[in-house]
């Protein structure tokens, strides 16, 4: 989980903003009014209109009318991430072997704060579910690959998650309790896995495994889905957990040859 961080006395302000107006921008909310905008982010209208505009200009924002929304050319900038930190090279060949082997999906995530964003996927899947796309975040108690970043957290970081987290019920299996919740963090510890089961979205049971730096840090996490009701945990355990053991520690060994990605996974 992301550490709050001191401000710098040379943090800037404006540029802050302009970021976290980009990122007020999801599925629920695509196109959004100026107040709608400054409300999401938490600034006063003047100040939302100012970056607003400036995001305009450089081409990252669109209007139709009074409503805001993003342009393709912010699609640009995790292009970069991905180009520089080589994810083709390092991760995908992985995922791949993975998908072929048993289908369904494969990806590999990352913590950001309480939630895992996805840095690589693959998948033959076609049928509607959650998004797993490079980008894509979610809450990290809902997901296999969370619950295996949890678990790789010092103690007082689980607690402290799990003092501050807000869980929303996405199905009826979601768990929002904190004391179960951390039970499932500690199995996934003592395991070396953790799986799931309807939590995120409905269909979806998916494995997960730790991917660990040579001094045992876990930085990132593998997984493996498929459908509920056409594979279970425990089928999941038995005929794949090697297979994504050992993947994981193929992509740890990638990443200490290139160091880039594993720098910016925070290892």
């Amino acid at each position: 989980m992301a550490e709050a961080r001191q401000k710098p006395a040379e943090f800037v302000e404006a540029l802050a903003k302009g970021i976290a107006i980009l990122e007020s921008f999801d599925a629920d909310n695509p196109e959004m009014t100026l107040s709608e905008v400054a409300r999401r982010v938490g600034l006063t209208p003047a100040a939302a209109r100012r970056a607003l505009l400036t995001l305009e200009t450089l081409g990252y924002i669109g209007r139709k009318e009074k409503r805001f929304h993003l342009r393709p050319k912010l699609m640009a900038l995790g292009s970069a991430f991905h180009f520089t930190a080589r994810i083709d090279e390092i991760l995908q060949d992985d995922l791949r072997a993975i998908v072929e082997r048993f289908g369904d999906a494969s990806s590999v995530g990352t913590l950001d704060g309480g939630d895992v964003i996805y840095v690589a996927h693959h998948s033959v899947q076609r049928a509607r579910r959650a998004a797993a796309v490079p980008g894509a975040r979610y809450p990290a108690y809902a997901t296999s690959m969370g619950r295996v970043l949890l678990a790789g957290l010092p103690d007082a970081k689980i607690d402290a998650y799990l003092s501050s987290y807000r869980p929303e019920k996405l199905t009826s299996k979601t768990c929002t309790n904190a004391k179960a919740l951390r039970a499932e963090v500690m199995a996934a510890r003592r395991n070396g896995y953790a799986t799931t089961v309807d939590q995120l979205d409905y269909g979806i049971t998916a494995l997960a495994v730790p991917i660990r730096t040579a001094d045992g840090a876990t930085i990132a996490a593998l997984n493996t889905s498929g459908y509920s009701g056409m594979v279970t945990p425990d089928q999941l355990v038995k005929e794949r957990l090697p297979v994504l053991q050992e993947a994981a520690s193929h992509i740890a060994h990638q990443m200490a040859r290139y160091p880039t990605l594993r720098s910016a996974l925070g290892g």
